[in-house]
């Protein structure tokens, strides 16, 4: 395999026994396929976070559970090992459980596999239902601190949440679609991925109701439960377009913004302005472009940083702290793009 690491490293890295991770490695056979995956992206976090072994310091074991769009959980994977390096005192190394979509039993799942194996901390991106909050609950009950990142549970048993002030964000992302479409007539898509992800709720409330206040006459036209993902959102605008010609504008609060795109040039319409969220690698190329009219960002790498203090805390690793702060929202234009991240 040409890598450096012990097998009962990686076994705790992907949660195996150590007699499974010999047989992957030794190629004898009796093992399921997504067992070996699961060995083999152990040893390519390993490779990844293998900065880490040189920090003196307690280490923790993180399990990041998210179902979101590959882009943006491409994009926390990137921003969080951009950190690992300065979380001390504590060597942090993470566990990742990623998934695009699908019912909430599979998720509960994962969180219920963890509450059974162990782990010092989840970190957790989950739609706002019964069964995911009752998974926080059995986590909580097992002695492993949840902080929820982006989206909250607030209801659960979670210790803690980070991520920016979504309804505020809601408003600012209105305060920019009736300076920028002033009095030109059209309609407003809103787009999200589900209705049961709160800080896509609350971003609809913010947006929804600076409209009313400022732009009263504005029709909103509501799309929802494309799950972020582009074949699903093309049909969903596609319909939306077919059925109000007057749609002018997007606001995107769940993503699948290149579907929408193509879903406007296929119909032959123009979008006068678009307002997205988060610099994954789709909306940074786009912004570039020229395509988006502006990204509404926080910096993930904070609230990751934040997250994992927060774990650190609850096992007394670190001195108590205040509350944590929103995020701050970042309004990014073609002509104000951070620059790219660098590890360190």
């Amino acid at each position: 395999m040409g890598h450096p690491f012990p097998i009962r490293e990686i076994a705790r890295q992907a949660g195996l026994s150590e007699a499974t991770v010999d047989r992957v490695l030794n190629g004898r056979g009796g093992v399921r396929e997504s067992t070996a995956r699961e060995v083999h992206r152990a040893i390519a976090d390993l490779d990844r976070q293998r900065t880490q072994v040189r920090l003196v310091g307690r280490t923790f074991m993180v399990d990041i559970v998210m179902q979101s769009p590959e882009r943006f959980s491409t994009a926390v994977r990137a921003a969080l090992e951009a950190e690992l390096p300065s979380l001390h005192p504590a060597v942090v190394r993470s566990r990742f459980h990623f998934r695009e979509t699908g019912p909430a039993e599979e998720l509960v799942a994962v969180l219920d596999r963890i509450a059974r194996r162990g782990s010092q901390g989840v970190l957790l991106k989950a739609p706002d239902v019964p069964e995911v909050t009752a998974a926080v609950g059995r986590l909580a009950a097992a002695g492993i601190p949840v902080v929820t990142l982006v989206t909250d549970l607030p209801v659960s048993a979670r210790i803690g949440h980070v991520g920016s002030d979504n309804r505020a964000a809601g408003a600012t992302a209105a305060y920019l679609m009736g300076q920028w479409l002033g009095d030109r007539p059209g309609n407003v898509l809103t787009s999200l991925s589900s209705g049961f992800f709160r800080n896509e709720e609350e971003r609809e409330m913010g947006f929804r109701s600076t409209m009313r206040a400022r732009h009263p006459g504005r029709v909103l036209v509501e799309i929802a439960e494309g799950q972020g993902l582009d074949a699903t959102q093309y049909d969903l605008v596609r319909a939306a377009l077919e059925r109000d010609p007057e749609i002018r504008a997007v606001y995107s609060i769940g993503g699948g913004n290149i579907a929408t795109l193509r879903a406007f040039e296929d119909a032959g319409r123009e979008c006068a302005v678009f307002i997205a969220h988060d610099l994954d690698h789709d909306n940074t190329r786009l912004l570039r472009e020229h395509r988006l009219s502006a990204v509404l960002h926080h910096d993930l790498r904070h609230d990751l940083r934040e997250a994992c203090h927060m774990v650190m805390r609850a096992h007394g690793a670190l001195p108590p702290a205040g509350p944590t702060l929103p995020s701050a929202i970042q309004v990014v234009t073609p002509y104000n793009m951070p620059a790219p991240a660098v590890a360190g």
